[in-house]
């Protein structure tokens, strides 16, 4: 055992945003679930690497998603630059992601007024719209020629997965329209143009790739008219006599939401009544999502007491707690995926080049002071913007949520059941999945009101697992019913949003259980002998919040004794301390993994300081000497033999004493 000097806190930073090379095992082990995105894993404009990739499939993320820019690829005309786009998506390919490809961007020498020069053109060389056998793009119509060069290379197939080395089903299947259409801030042209672009896209790309996906834009609902706006595209194209023939000239939607899981219910509904009123059915897609932060860098820390100054913006614990409430509302409400923005801060809506230390906000009236804190990871030393976080490139809380959903619903395919609202007190959102004959139902549960609430939920199994964003245990039901507590005390409102959206729901906990036979009646879930007001005594088969953070880790893989083979994270547990503690007192620490843990940091905070590091060990305990009348709290990291991580970065209390 040794104590942990200052500069091997910043080595020990620096391993954790410098992993070594992938080796085939681990590129094979992730989850990769293909329910899950994450925005701007990489992209043509932003320096990809292994850290970036690796930190989303540890993530769970089955998708990844940023835009084609015209512009960027045809600076003069008739001269394509494919090399960053090859460099970005020949990563995705190396890493077993998918691509939704966003196709956008007009170039200066192809621009005509608001929109591109020729869209309204013929799209093929011998004057129509109609594909056929040999056609070629008219050179009259330079978006048609770009649809088409994009897709030939980049489609299963296509020119650059014919290179050597490469699987011919490698390549694009999913091209989105546009991001944003209905916002000025990114299509300019009419409802009108945006269908003749639709029209457009939507023949060529099937011309050169039957089997490809086209998806309508992600849609922004910024203004209360949007969906006026995405009725008037589709009352062009109701006047298309080739609509049908051409299933209206997309194959599924997208739409974006922010801040509001329950907006984003709204919203779905309101996209489905608008497919509805043309009689159109088609997937939908929630690729952006999330919740900017206030509470770290490069949020605006100092903003605690002045609302108005954090419009939409949450915590780092409400984000957390959005991940996984607006996540599984899309899925219950019908949609396929859903992404969020973004793996990193980035440089947020801000220019790059933006960057400032953490500040008070004593620095804003001199320059820039804040900026989107969007990021399940915080920005490295050498990003483009926001290099001076304390602790560069460690994960926020939102990615153990990002990584619970995916350990939880995997690729796994589910179906939605009727959610559940149980009086304005609590919502159960419940899924169902077999796996080898066996059947799983999956429970999501949070308190919705200012009191604390206890669920019944009728079992099914003889027991089951119960997570929390970075805790889980196994519970057993009593009397065939699981009571399971949910918690209040960290429900959010969201500044800037209406009510009721802007109420954020409490701490989410998730309940797995393997059932043979028939499964429970899901109409029997209901709050605690029609009394949740009451107080809430521990009874046994409770499980409450609070008692989370100590619970007994399980691992949660299949167990392996081979490195190699181990790409899940450690999951750490400091034992629980007595209220009250001596001056000195042992300290005990463990983690729980497939293939054996390596080593451990335990850090320690006295009196709501700073983090400090305290050990780094391979021990499981030691003495500890404090000062009187002091607060001291404790949270350990772990790394396995085969070099991954725990998830806990982000320093929450495991354990918590005060020196008497």
């Amino acid at each position: 055992m040794k104590r942990l000097r200052p500069i091997f806190v910043l080595a020990l930073l620096f391993l954790m945003i410098s992993f070594a090379p992938i080796s085939q095992a681990q590129i094979i082990g992730y989850i990769r679930s293909p329910h899950l995105g994450i925005t701007f894993i990489s992209s043509a404009e932003q320096p990809s690497d292994e850290t970036r990739y690796r930190n989303a499939l540890l993530l769970g993320a089955g998708w990844n998603r940023y835009p084609f820019y015209w512009n960027f690829v045809e600076r003069q005309p008739g001269v394509y630059d494919w090399h960053s786009l090859d460099r970005v998506f020949t990563d995705d390919v190396r890493f077993g992601l998918k691509t939704n490809a966003i196709l956008m961007g007009i170039p200066e020498h192809a621009r005509q007024g608001n929109v591109m020069r020729g869209l309204y053109a013929p799209i093929f060389s011998d004057g129509s719209d109609d594909p056929g056998m040999n056609k070629v793009p008219n050179p009259a119509n330079p978006w048609a020629r770009y649809v088409y060069e994009a897709v030939l290379r980049y489609k299963p197939g296509g020119v650059l997965s014919r290179s050597p080395g490469w699987e011919l089903d490698s390549g694009i299947r999913v091209w989105e329209i546009w991001n944003e259409p209905d916002f000025s801030m990114f299509w300019s042209g009419t409802a009108a143009d945006y269908a003749r672009l639709l029209r457009v896209s939507y023949v060529m790309i099937h011309y050169v790739d039957p089997f490809a996906t086209v998806m309508f834009g992600g849609l922004s609902f910024a203004r209360p008219d949007t969906h006026h706006w995405l009725w008037q595209v589709l009352a062009v194209i109701a006047q298309d006599p080739q609509r049908i023939a051409n299933n209206w000239y997309f194959d599924q939607i997208a739409m974006h939401s922010y801040s509001s899981a329950r907006r984003t219910v709204d919203l779905i509904g309101l996209l489905k009544t608008e497919l509805a009123r043309r009689g159109l059915d088609r997937p939908i897609w929630l690729n952006e999502s999330g919740v900017p932060i206030w509470d770290d860098y490069p949020g605006p820390t100092w903003t605690a007491n002045d609302p108005p100054s954090r419009r939409w913006r949450g915590t780092q614990l409400e984000q957390a707690m959005y991940v996984i409430q607006n996540t599984t509302l899309a899925w219950a409400a019908g949609v396929d995926v859903v992404f969020f923005h973004q793996l990193y801060d980035d440089c947020g809506n801000q220019t790059v080049g933006t960057d400032f230390p953490p500040n008070n906000g004593d620095i804003c009236a001199s320059g820039a002071c804040w900026g989107d804190a969007h990021g399940l990871y915080r920005n490295t030393r050498d990003s483009v913007c926001f290099r001076q976080h304390p602790q560069p490139g460690t994960p926020r809380i939102a990615a153990s949520a990002f990584y619970r959903l995916a350990q939880v619903f995997g690729s796994r395919p589910f179906v939605a059941l009727e959610p559940i609202e149980l009086d304005g007190m609590a919502t159960v959102l419940t899924f169902e999945r077999a796996t080898d004959g066996i059947g799983e139902r999956v429970y999501v549960m949070w308190n919705d009101s200012s009191e604390r609430a206890a669920v019944m939920i009728p079992a099914s199994g003889a027991g089951g697992m119960l997570y929390g964003i970075s805790e889980q245990q196994t519970i057993t039901p009593l009397n065939g019913v699981y009571r399971v507590a949910l918690d209040n005390g960290q429900r959010g409102e969201l500044v800037g949003l209406t009510t009721p959206d802007n109420v954020l729901g409490g701490y989410p906990l998730i309940l797995v259980e393997s059932y043979s036979g028939i499964p429970a009646d899901t109409m029997l879930v209901s709050l605690e002998g029609g009394s949740p007001r009451a107080p809430l005594e521990s009874t046994p088969g409770m499980l409450a919040v609070v008692e989370l953070p100590t619970l007994t880790p399980v691992p949660t893989a299949r167990p392996t004794t081979d490195p190699a083979l181990d790409t899940t994270p450690p999951i750490t547990v400091v034992e629980s301390l007595p209220e009250f503690s001596p001056t000195t007192f042992t300290v005990r620490w463990d983690a729980s993994d497939n293939s054996g843990i390596s080593s451990f940091v335990v850090w320690v905070r006295v009196s709501g300081g700073e983090w400090q590091p305290w050990l780094e060990t391979t021990d499981r305990e030691a003495i500890y000497t404090a000062l009187s009348g002091t607060r001291v709290e404790f949270a350990a990291w772990a790394v396995d033999l085969a070099g991954n991580w725990s998830t806990n970065m982000d320093l929450i209390a495991q354990a918590t004493t005060l020196i008497q």
